[in-house]
């Protein structure tokens, strides 16, 4: 794995496809939990994909304060700079890329990322794997205040929140794709969702596919499913089916 810095803040891994090729994979990581994806990058990078792995700002290796500002933006940070170049740590040698597609796969927490980024007319298609879609509908498992305080205790300083980050949350008003559904175009979304995740709820999911007209998947069993499931023959092939869908 390569690393890179986008926008000065924000720190990513990236590996080059195996042959030529414009297209990227932008993948954003739920919270909390270890943020390499070794495994989907070398994947998807074998399969003719730019891929990148993003540190949202105030987490892990990137500055700033986490969810200071909606993470989505840092997805979009990371588009902004890809034309114009960005540099391999290590070996300081310069890439430039001018992607012919984008598309972004979230899972969990980083689903509102890509679904919210999904507005932005350079991205083409999105993934969305157990995606919140309302922050005020509460988890099960994982109530915010829960999550706030996991995340401080099990993780410390890999992420750093802005001093209302929680509250931001839990307001509704703030990195919530359930707001935005005018400005959302389902036809970009493909969603997965498990009927007994008991972590982030399904009903959310399946009402804003029906709303958008987004692509939906529902599983009986899995749970909150894990980004396994994303290189498994059966789910690749609907994937990359997607993705080549006009």
């Amino acid at each position: 794995m390569f690393r890179t810095r986008f926008k000065k803040s924000i720190v990513a891994e990236f590996l080059p496809p195996v042959r030529p090729s414009s297209r990227v994979i932008i993948f954003c990581s739920g919270l909390p939990g270890w943020p390499g994806k070794k495994d989907l990058a070398e994947f998807y990078a074998k399969k003719g994909y730019w891929v990148f792995i993003p540190r949202y700002r105030g987490s892990w290796e990137s500055e700033g304060k986490f969810l200071a500002r909606s993470p989505h933006f840092d997805v979009l940070d990371v588009i902004d700079s890809l034309p114009r170049g960005f540099t391999e740590s290590w070996s300081g040698k310069r890439y430039k890329i001018k992607p012919t597609k984008i598309y972004l796969i979230g899972g969990s927490f980083g689903g509102p990322a890509v679904i919210l980024a999904s507005i932005d007319k350079r991205v083409d298609k999105v993934v969305a794997l157990c995606p919140v879609i309302d922050w005020t509908v509460e988890s099960k498992a994982e109530p915010i205040k829960k999550l706030a305080r996991f995340t401080r205790d099990g993780f410390g300083a890999a992420y750093r929140p802005a001093p209302d980050a929680w509250k931001k949350l839990a307001s509704g008003k703030f990195y919530n794709p359930i707001t935005q559904v005018k400005k959302i175009d389902g036809r970009k979304l493909y969603l997965i969702h498990a009927r007994n995740d008991q972590v982030v709820s399904f009903r959310p999911t399946k009402k804003f596919a029906q709303i958008t007209g987004a692509k939906l998947t529902l599983l009986q069993s899995g749970g909150h499913l894990s980004r396994s499931i994303l290189i498994q023959p059966t789910f690749y092939k609907r994937i990359k089916k997607f993705f080549d869908t006009k």
